[in-house]
């Protein structure tokens, strides 16, 4: 299907809510994906895709909007350039694509990374993100850092609201994000990842932990766990972390943000484990 569009009809008008209306993300199942890597990183990782927007007019679509367009085999819809404005929030220049893709929402009882006597894998838990930039930056480091997955708890930052998906730059794409309600389901988690023969510790981060990162073995499989940006890690976390550390810092800072934290960590964790390797 291709057709094209120039008034805000009822089909625009739905794609203009995914921008803001995480309820109306929430009940259809979709959402917007804007800017070239991200939109190749959703092609490249077959992340279904219910359409292709793409910009009408002059100039010229470039050689990777119209091989986009050629080999996605998702419906595509023309749309005038102040329409595609609007759509992709672009501070200068309009957008040649933007993809209106369908939500996965992965459950946290199907999930079973590693195998035992492989690898450790490495799970990063963001409890209660403010703010979508936040959560869409710490889902980019833990695809860095070979994260197997983010699991997101509490009533947080949505990983499909646009600010999320651009931050991730991609990533949301290849690392799977899973909802959980909070500690309890993680340690259930945690649970069965020993029973299949994965030993995994709970591993806290907090300003206030009793060592710092570089001297906590990292080695064995490993749930980090990210406090809420604002509050940092609640007393149930507290309660269901096997040991907790601190990055120590210089300059006059009182803290890191979240997403620089985990960065840090998974930094910490990923040399650990090339040092131990060798």
């Amino acid at each position: 299907m291709n057709r094209r569009v120039s008034t805000r009809n009822a089909s625009v008008q739905v794609w203009q809510a995914y921008l803001n209306n995480r309820t109306k993300r929430h009940r259809d199942g979709r959402f917007l994906v804007q800017g070239v890597r991200p939109i190749t990183q959703a092609v490249a990782n077959d992340w279904p895709l219910e359409t292709l927007l793409y910009r009408l007019g002059v100039p010229d679509l470039s050689s990777w909007a119209r091989e986009v367009l050629d080999t996605s085999g998702a419906p595509q819809v023309g749309l005038v350039p102040e329409l595609m404005a609007e759509l992709g929030e672009k501070s200068s220049g309009i957008p040649e694509l933007v993809a209106v893709a369908v939500s996965r929402q992965p459950e946290l009882d199907a999930f079973e990374p590693g195998e035992p006597g492989e690898d450790a894998p490495v799970v990063v838990v963001f409890d209660r993100p403010n703010s979508p930039g936040n959560l869409g930056t710490l889902i980019r480091s833990a695809d860095a850092f070979g994260a197997s997955g983010v699991i997101v708890t509490g009533h947080g930052a949505d990983q499909y609201d646009p600010q999320a998906v651009r931050a991730s730059t991609g990533s949301l794409f290849s690392v799977p994000v899973i909802r959980a309600a909070g500690p309890a389901q993680v340690l259930e988690f945690r649970e069965r990842q020993v029973r299949r023969g994965i030993p995994t510790r709970i591993i806290g981060t907090d300003e206030d932990g009793p060592r710092a990162a570089y001297d906590h073995d990292f080695t064995e499989a490993t749930i980090l766990v990210v406090g809420n940006e604002t509050s940092g890690l609640s007393s149930a976390w507290r309660q269901v972390c096997d040991d907790m550390v601190y990055i120590p810092m210089g300059g006059t800072a009182s803290s890191l943000g979240a997403p620089s934290a985990a960065a840090v960590a998974l930094y910490e964790i990923s040399r650990q484990r090339r040092t131990f390797a060798q």
